[in-house]
């Protein structure tokens, strides 16, 4: 099966089958009441996850490499042996 088909990547790279076994053993696991709950602080989290960790790029965006930045550990190795 090519890579990128919808049964192979519907989410995190599992397929229909093991989502199924997934639900299935979490229906048995928790009960059919508390299975919504649980989806839902799982989406949750992985929505914050997922939030973080575009922020944490952010940062690094917004600095501006100029030729005298990238220098600046010559200059220090120069500095040391004065």
């Amino acid at each position: 099966m090519p890579h990128g088909t919808v049964e192979e990547d519907i989410m995190f790279g599992l397929g229909v089958p093991e989502l199924v076994l997934i639900l299935i053993i979490g229906l048995v696991v928790f009960g059919p009441g508390r299975l919504p709950d649980i989806g839902k602080a799982l989406g949750k989290s992985i929505k914050e996850f997922k939030s973080a960790n575009n922020e944490k790029d952010e940062p690094r965006a917004e600095i501006n490499v100029t030729h005298e930045t990238k220098q600046l550990p010559e200059n220090a190795k120069k500095e040391e042996k004065i």
